[in-house]
């Protein structure tokens, strides 16, 4: 069965990623099936899971990266959220990193996939643990690097590379860092 036009970018977008990140084949293809299989994918109705978007923002300089410290998972990440029925991926995560953080200028700063993350979702009161399966952009900050923390977030902060332990272990995050690493100047 060919999935719908909607659903042909992110299609294209996960193939593109696998050749560039051969290692990564297995979570490429777990993703590839649910989009495949799941014509509502982009919607958070889908009690199982949904796509979402992120990003890992750099600093107007491109020596730092925004996290947010996320108040219902009580933990420091990038931004990002839920598409709602957007299948532009890549306007999802930007959507979510301006609604986040307050950032007034962001823009890509390559087309590309920089990671792709399939990840389990607590189950709340209301909502039973689900997956999201994230679709990760680099973003880079305009002209001016002030932020406004959201009600998503209890804080957020610019942190340079080399102190990104202090605020997280996560390897998604980690592992978003060495890729982006190949776009700082």
């Amino acid at each position: 069965m060919l999935p719908d036009d909607r659903r042909l970018p992110i299609l294209n977008l996960l193939a593109d990623y696998k050749e560039q990140y051969p290692l990564e084949s297995e979570t490429v293809e777990q993703y590839r099936q649910f989009v495949l299989n799941h014509p509502d994918c982009f919607e958070r109705s889908l009690l199982s899971g949904h796509v979402t978007g992120s990003a890992l923002v750099l600093d107007s300089c491109r020596k730092r990266v925004l996290l947010t410290h996320h108040r219902k998972l009580n933990r420091w990440l990038q931004p990002g959220g839920h598409a709602d029925g957007d299948a532009d991926v890549m306007q999802v995560a930007m959507r979510e990193t301006r609604e986040e953080t307050g950032l007034a200028l962001i823009r890509p700063l390559t087309g590309a996939l920089l990671d792709v993350d399939i990840h389990s979702i607590p189950a709340r009161p209301g909502e039973p643990k689900h997956f999201h399966y994230d679709c990760r952009f680099l973003l880079g900050s305009g002209a001016s690097d002030n932020f406004t923390v959201s009600e998503e977030s209890n804080d957020l902060a610019w942190v340079s590379m080399g102190d990104i332990g202090a605020y997280t272990t996560e390897q998604s995050i980690i592992r978003m860092l060495e890729k982006a690493r190949r776009f700082i100047p």
